[in-house]
């Protein structure tokens, strides 16, 4: 079973739980069957782009919305933390994020130099 396709399931059952719908009432709403709802969202079927839209359009979010996050887990954790030193810096001066720069430059070269 692909990452991707699991990843999109969960992502899937989530926007259907928050909006309080079965795994029926979402297959009504998009024109799908709820075994097929159901085979989705546990990542054992490959979906089409037409209905991914019913599903996205029944939900109430763009497909856009949908993808936005879609990565792994490893790659969450990557984006959280560049998240953070991001949040960090934006309170700081200009001359303080230039400083800061500097110093993670150096830090990288140390490192680098260190393997």
């Amino acid at each position: 079973m692909s990452q991707l396709l699991k990843i999109i399931g969960e992502r899937l059952r989530n926007f259907r739980k928050e909006r309080g719908l079965s795994q029926e009432e979402l297959a009504y709403l998009a024109s799908l069957h709820s075994t097929y709802i159901g085979q989705l969202e546990r990542g054992e079927k490959n979906v089409t782009i037409e209905s991914l839209e019913k599903i996205t359009r029944a939900l109430g979010i763009s497909l856009e919305e949908l993808f936005r996050y879609v990565q792994s887990t490893e790659k969450q954790r990557e984006t959280s933390v560049l998240i953070e030193i991001i949040s960090r810096l934006q309170g700081r001066s200009l001359e303080d994020q230039k400083t800061i720069l500097k110093l993670l430059d150096l830090l990288t070269e140390w490192k680098d130099y260190k393997k």
